[in-house]
């Protein structure tokens, strides 16, 4: 892996061209979610997709890296985060049970308003009056999706937004682990915590799984993987300026998965707020570079 000190701009359209397929994967690992959510409880398929993906990673990093990035120095804050993955994917899947795929998906990418949020008391950091103006203009585009008070309110629509939250708190903890770890040994503690924690639960709600259904869960594992190492290579191949962007794909997969498998089609509500939350986040990117610099 090339250090990013050495990239040069040859590496950003295959930066964009990964991170759009990352997020190709990750809605499809949603979508696959969504079709099992009707014979399964949501924290066994939770427990199942990262039972097959741990053995997935774990073969990965053995073939290319050795034995000893199957080891961590920070295993307590693996195991912290573990918990906090845990809840934010049994929130999002729980959630497909009730929400459009599309609605769901922009529900959850008010993530960087929380993640500009928390880290004035999570990581001291300093936030200037456009980024807070940027956090207020996401909350008002999820209020605009969940339009609490009206006749068409639902909770459910809180349970991806709590999925964000978690999403959140998981992305800022990558801060406290050292930068020499590499980030297949990272996905690999993502995925077993998070296992170990579902596995007396998924027992409890333990429905037998259906011959039919095995390749969907063995599917699940490989989208979600791969989804979240083809992301994590394009934020190390390009600026997160340049690449973070391009995760809004996401809502026209997930908008044309919907209509495809379920016949979905967006409210104008859903469209409005989505809009108002991508710009919130392009926002909010654009100043983190600019404050970077």
């Amino acid at each position: 892996m090339r250090p990013l000190a050495v990239l040069n701009a040859r590496d950003t359209p295959l930066a964009i061209a990964t991170i759009c397929v990352g997020v190709a994967f990750l809605v499809a690992n949603d979508a696959i979610a969504k079709l099992l959510t009707d014979r399964y409880a949501p924290i066994q398929i939770v427990f199942l997709r990262n039972l097959i993906a741990v053995p997935i990673i774990a073969a990965v990093i053995l073939a290319a890296f050795g034995s000893g990035h199957l080891r961590t120095q920070h295993l307590g804050l693996h195991a912290l985060r573990g918990a906090v993955m845990m809840t934010g994917a049994w929130l999002y899947f729980t959630a497909l049970i009730y929400l459009p795929l599309a609605e769901a998906t922009a529900l959850v990418f008010s993530a960087p308003i929380f993640i500009t949020a928390l880290s004035v008391p999570l990581l001291g950091e300093q936030v200037g009056w456009r980024r807070w103006g940027a956090v207020l203009l996401g909350f008002v585009g999820v209020l605009v999706i969940v339009r609490p008070g009206s006749a068409a309110f639902q909770l459910a629509a809180l349970l991806p937004v709590g999925t964000a939250m978690c999403y959140a708190l998981f992305m800022m903890s990558a801060r406290w682990i050292d930068r020499s770890e590499r980030l297949w040994t990272m996905m690999l503690f993502a995925m077993l915590f998070p296992m170990i924690y579902a596995a007396p639960f998924a027992v409890m709600n333990w429905t037998p799984v259906q011959a039919g259904d095995i390749l969907l869960f063995v599917g699940l594992a490989i989208c979600g993987s791969l989804g979240l190492a083809l992301i994590g290579q394009a934020f190390r191949m390009a600026p997160a300026a340049i690449v973070a962007p391009f995760d809004y794909t996401a809502l026209i997969w997930a908008t044309g998965l919907g209509w495809l498998i379920w016949g979905d089609v967006p409210m104008l509500w859903t469209i409005l707020g989505a809009a108002i939350i991508v710009g919130s986040g392009i926002i909010i990117i654009l100043r983190e570079a600019r404050q970077a610099r």
